[in-house]
């Protein structure tokens, strides 16, 4: 008889890690904690980092808290998904209804989508709201005059700045350093093109921080360049945790728009000034926001920041005939007036619509900053839409209190570039590809309106002359040298350098050549002018010039 199989069920006891009450391990349930922790710290080191580092992040974060219209896309984005999960397939059944082809409908798709539509299809009609609401603002803050401010005569904008550029550039004697950018700067009643002295490559901006300032006299037309010294804590050009914007954006306000920095020299003592603007918020008809004037941020050789409301940057000493208001938003301001007729006029019949007149020359844009009988101001030629050319309205804003001016000639002027034009057609002997007129500024002398242009050559090594069409008759006065220049500002008629020419150019006396006695740094030391009824005779010595005698060679300029 077979044995009978073993039963199923079997005494035998367990072993005891069987009989074992600890719960199983759930792997599943512990990963997703681990990764939540992971996560969360690499998230909290993220915003550390980007906490320390958020002067870079500025442009970025500037742009989105100015652009409301964003926000309210992600808003509509997120409302749109939510529904879209409420709604299960309702939403994906009618999409299919209308659509070629089946699409995956999900939450995540619908609110891309929807924020596209609202924030990037409408933010064109946003910007252009929001030029409306700035011209709206500018207008209604101008007063419109009947006559313009004599210029200063003692304080003449002679320099441009590409040439400004190079004169400092070419007296640096510091190898360490380089010439920052310029900007104007009144030092003792008198204006300067001012850069900071940065350090010039890497190990130098890591190691040297700003030793000073270098200043060109805008007023005179050769090289009159000196520096003011003296190590500033907080600098222009320099490494980044040692740099003024750094030092701005990391303790003093940071959702404001900081303009470009001014080297202030006031007694002997280095300042940095900051004009800034800040946003102002409108809900209606779309979000959006437009530019206003915050005040002035003042560095001073330690570091120290003083943030100076508008009435207070405009009361203390330091400042006086500074620019403290942006010149970025003189121009935006002016600029936004071409809405000044409603939106639709501006995109389709175009009445009385302006734009800012293009110029040329090198870094010569607008606003021009100018010193004026009445203070510092800055001036904004606008020409009508179009091909048309001449001057509709100039446009004035005190540098000091911001208080906008608006001067509509009452009968018709040229423009600048008519005005450079004229300047060509005077000096037909001149080579105008090797000169180019530059900076046209509508100047008033015993209220009459000038152009004053000056004519640089094309390296910006210095100031050829300067020339004054009047705006009216086309008439051309030209002078080479500075008494000249500052007599005929404060309305005399230097005869012996004058040289008149009509509209078509005729009846000129200008120089055929021009010749400059250059020093070894390429500062103009003297110039020369050379009529056609003139030569030039050149005398290289010889080993025989003790005697007196010379090798001669002579160059006739004109027959």
């Amino acid at each position: 008889m077979s044995p009978r199989p073993p039963a199923d069920d079997t005494d035998e006891p367990s072993s005891d890690e069987d009989q074992s009450d600890r719960p199983p391990t759930d792997l599943t349930q512990r990963t997703p904690a681990r990764s939540w922790v992971l996560l969360g710290v690499v998230g909290l080191v993220i915003i550390a980092i980007g906490w320390f580092f958020r002067p870079w992040l500025h442009g970025l974060v500037y742009t989105l808290y100015t652009t409301p219209l964003l926000l309210l896309g992600v808003a509509a984005g997120a409302l749109a998904a939510w529904a879209t999960a409420r709604s299960g397939d309702r939403i994906a059944t009618v999409v299919n209804a209308v659509a070629s082809d089946e699409q995956t409908i999900t939450p995540l798709r619908v609110g891309m989508v929807t924020f596209v539509l609202v924030a990037f299809a409408l933010l064109p009609v946003a910007n252009a709201v929001a030029g409306v609401t700035l011209s709206d603002q500018t207008m209604g803050e101008t007063a419109t005059v009947e006559r313009l401010d004599n210029v200063d005569a003692d304080n003449p904008r002679i320099v441009t700045r590409a040439v400004a550029d190079r004169y400092a550039s070419n007296t640096l004697n510091r190898p360490q350093y380089r010439v920052g950018e310029t900007d104007i700067s009144v030092v003792n009643g008198t204006p300067y093109w001012a850069a900071p002295l940065a350090p010039d490559g890497l190990f130098n901006m890591i190691t040297k921080g700003q030793p000073g300032t270098v200043l060109v006299d805008m007023t005179t037309q050769g090289a009159n360049v000196r520096s003011v010294d003296g190590e500033l804590e907080t600098g222009v050009g320099t490494i980044f945790y040692r740099n003024y914007r750094w030092e701005l954006l990391k303790s003093q306000s940071y959702l404001v728009d900081y303009g470009d920095p001014k080297m202030v020299v006031h007694d002997g003592t280095q300042y940095i000034v900051v004009p800034y603007s800040e946003p102002q918020f409108h809900l209606t008809p779309l979000p959006h926001s437009t530019p206003r004037w915050g005040g002035v941020a003042v560095i001073d050789p330690s570091g120290s920041i003083d943030t100076l409301s508008p009435s207070e940057a405009a009361d203390t000493p330091v400042l006086d005939d500074q620019q403290l208001f942006p010149e970025d938003l003189a121009l935006r301001a002016v600029g936004a007036t071409k809405y000044r007729n409603g939106i639709v006029n501006t995109y389709t019949s175009h009445e009385d619509e302006i734009e800012i007149a293009p110029l040329p020359g090198d870094e010569n844009d607008q606003p021009f900053f100018v010193l004026s009988e009445s203070g510092p101001q800055y001036v904004v030629a606008v020409e009508p839409y179009g091909d048309a050319q001449g001057l509709q309205e100039l446009w004035t804003i005190d540098g000091q209190t911001g208080d906008f001016e608006r001067y509509v000639p009452s009968d018709s002027l040229f423009g600048p570039q008519r005005a450079a034009d004229l300047v060509r057609q005077s000096a037909p002997q001149t080579d105008w590809d090797r000169f180019d007129p530059a900076e046209p500024i509508l100047t008033v002398i015993d209220d009459r309106e000038y152009w004053q242009v000056r004519v640089v050559p094309e390296d910006n090594s210095g100031i050829a002359y300067v020339a004054f069409v009047d705006a009216r008759s086309g008439d051309v006065d030209s002078f080479a040298e500075t008494d000249a220049i500052t007599a005929f500002l404060s309305g005399e008629t230097p005869a012996e350098t004058q040289t008149e020419a009509g509209p078509n150019g005729t009846d000129a006396k200008v120089p055929a050549v021009v010749v400059r006695r250059v020093a070894a740094n390429g500062t103009v030391i003297e110039t020369m002018e050379v009529y056609d009824d003139e030569s030039v005779e050149v005398r290289t010595p010889t080993n025989a010039s003790a005697s007196g005698t010379g090798n001669a060679t002579t160059r006739a300029v004109a027959g």
